[in-house]
């Protein structure tokens, strides 16, 4: 277990390009879809996450760079562990182009040399402390919490898609089947959480899960089996070119693998997702103090310009505290 191969994916896209924007300005999203330019807005900390991977998860294989085709140009992709990855490189041609995250992460399984166990990453994620292999992948399969949670409050845009998520676990699922193995979906390991899981068990079908925001571990066999089962809504969402309301998300994928119970589970205080605008001070300070392995920094519409530059400014001065050298994925 200790020499397999684990890579991680992440996908990037580099919103000021200007052949970029034309590409997309081609395009015209209708009333359903979601092309906030908040999801191209870029923090300029990506450098970070380089330099936590080679000093927090030196064990990692390759890292699988996604991208539309532009790089950033401080990347040194002469890096032997680095594999630059075009849309085009795995996308059926079909579906491309594409502006919408869901058909580049649902076809992740395409990418010609993945390793059967990856890990996937946004670029909004973090290693900000040391990680090991079996963080992610433990026994064979993927690190995680397995916990049914009801859906509270979540953006309208991805409200509808979760739902969607869920219907297609509820058609091809029985739950009282699923949660008959109780060491993995109550854990002791989700502390306090585990109450969201037995609070749910009066409901026949799953109501929701609780999502974890950070990397996700991966089986590729289960990008396999999903799309050999559910052909037609992922055929279709690949071919959405912005995010719609009728797409699944690559939390289907991850939600399989649960009710597979394909998975070991994972303390929920692995990791921490912050929305910047609500603690900013708090998010700098999480970096800082290294509280957690694993930290998500999540955008929001409502940061306006002068906050932008002001947290943005913040956010890698905390960076450059505990990563102040140059990783050798840098020029």
């Amino acid at each position: 277990m200790e020499n397999e191969k684990i890579d991680f994916v992440i996908i990037w896209v580099d919103g000021n390009d200007p052949e970029w924007q034309k590409e997309k300005a081609k395009y015209s999203p209708n009333k359903n879809t979601d092309s906030r330019n908040i999801r191209y807005r870029d923090w300029d900390n990506l450098k970070y996450w380089f330099r936590g991977v080679e000093k927090f998860a030196p064990w990692v294989n390759k890292i699988y760079f996604v991208t539309w085709g532009h790089v950033p140009e401080w990347l040194n992709t002469k890096n032997p562990k680095l594999q630059i990855i075009n849309h085009k490189d795995y996308i059926p041609e079909k579906y491309l182009p594409t502006f919408s995250s869901h058909p580049i992460e649902i076809n992740l399984h395409r990418i010609k040399g993945l390793s059967e166990k990856f890990v996937y990453f946004n670029d909004d994620t973090f290693i900000i402390n040391n990680v090991n292999k079996e963080d992610f992948f433990k026994n064979g399969f993927p690190v995680d919490v397995g916990l049914e949670s009801a859906v509270t409050t979540m953006e309208n845009s991805m409200l509808k898609i979760y739902y969607n998520n869920l219907a297609i676990i509820n058609s091809n699922f029985k739950k009282r089947d699923v949660i008959k193995v109780r060491e993995k979906w109550f854990s002791l390991k989700y502390g306090k959480h585990v109450l969201r899981g037995i609070l749910s068990m009066p409901w026949k079908r799953f109501i929701g899960f609780y999502n974890c925001h950070c990397p996700q571990p991966f089986l590729k066999e289960t990008f396999k089996t999903v799309w050999n089962t559910n052909e037609e809504i992922l055929n279709k969402t690949s071919s959405n070119k912005f995010r719609c309301q009728e797409d699944v998300s690559q939390y289907l994928f991850r939600y399989w693998q649960l009710c597979e119970n394909k998975f070991i589970p994972r303390n929920t205080k692995f990791s921490k997702s912050i929305t910047i605008i609500d603690d900013e001070k708090f998010a700098c300070k999480t970096i800082q103090k290294q509280k957690v392995k694993v930290l998500c920094l999540n955008d929001n519409e409502n940061i306006n310009n002068e906050q932008f530059e002001i947290f943005k400014r913040n956010i890698i001065n905390s960076f450059e505290k505990i990563l102040p050298e140059k990783s050798l994925f840098e020029k």
